[in-house]
């Protein structure tokens, strides 16, 4: 069995889970204002709560639909050139590796890749704000969907990995597991968990999770010693 058909869904909820970092410099702050917009009173960690899992639905939901489009365009790419599945490998193996390399605060040439996204994010962001202030969570829901499109190098990382998987619902669904890893720090984050925060903020916290995407990375490379697995 290839490395991509195994361990697939628990390796992306860790992934999401390692790079929970990034997450937080990338969607912690309009997370954390969701919680901030909301009256206080009866109630009130009940309607946080829903507020949050709608933002955090909607984000997860538009990751699984790039990944489906991404699987689309591979597996259609695929028709055409059998050999594209090494290629793929590659730079599945590559994006993690740079990821690793970001999260560790090594080289943030991961910064070149999210630049990718910017042209689709620039048209979208207008609509964010047709959102906000947000009231309920059917908002709360729309503003995730949007948000879910914002250039993030991790997301990539973990795209070209799910771009790997042999079905469009497969990868739609490694998407939704990476979303899933990404979600107790989001969580925490809304709830204003400041711990957290200042927890991945660490060095050698941040070393030890750039050092295990490294590893993913080196892992999903179509390397020769793998070819018998």
């Amino acid at each position: 069995m290839s490395p991509e058909l195994y361990l697939s869904y628990p390796s992306a909820f860790l992934i999401g889970l390692l790079g929970s970092a990034h997450c937080l410099g990338m969607c912690g702050g309009i997370s954390a204002s969701l919680s901030m917009a909301l009256p206080v009173g009866q109630g009130f960690r009940l309607r946080q709560t829903l507020m949050l899992l709608a933002f955090n639905g909607g984000r997860i939901t538009s990751y699984a639909l790039i990944a489906a489009i991404v699987a689309l365009a591979s597996t259609s790419a695929a028709h055409q050139w059998s050999q594209l599945a090494p290629v793929l490998r590659s730079i599945a193996g590559a994006l993690l590796i740079l990821m690793g390399l970001s999260m560790g605060q090594w080289w943030q040439g991961i910064r070149y890749v999210e630049r990718v996204g910017a042209p689709i994010w620039k048209r979208l962001s207008p609509l964010t704000q047709r959102f906000l202030p947000v009231h309920h969570t059917g908002q709360a829901l729309a503003l995730g969907a949007l948000w879910g499109w914002l250039p993030c190098g991790l997301i990539y990382s973990t795209l070209g990995w799910a771009a790997l998987q042999p079905t469009v619902g497969s990868a739609a669904l490694t998407m939704v597991f990476f979303g899933l890893g990404t979600l107790p720090s989001m969580l925490a984050t809304g709830y204003a968990a400041g711990w957290i925060k200042a927890l991945q903020g660490r060095t050698g916290v941040r070393r030890a999770a750039g050092v295990l995407l490294i590893l993913f990375g080196i892992w999903t490379l179509p390397l020769p010693w793998l070819a018998g697995h």
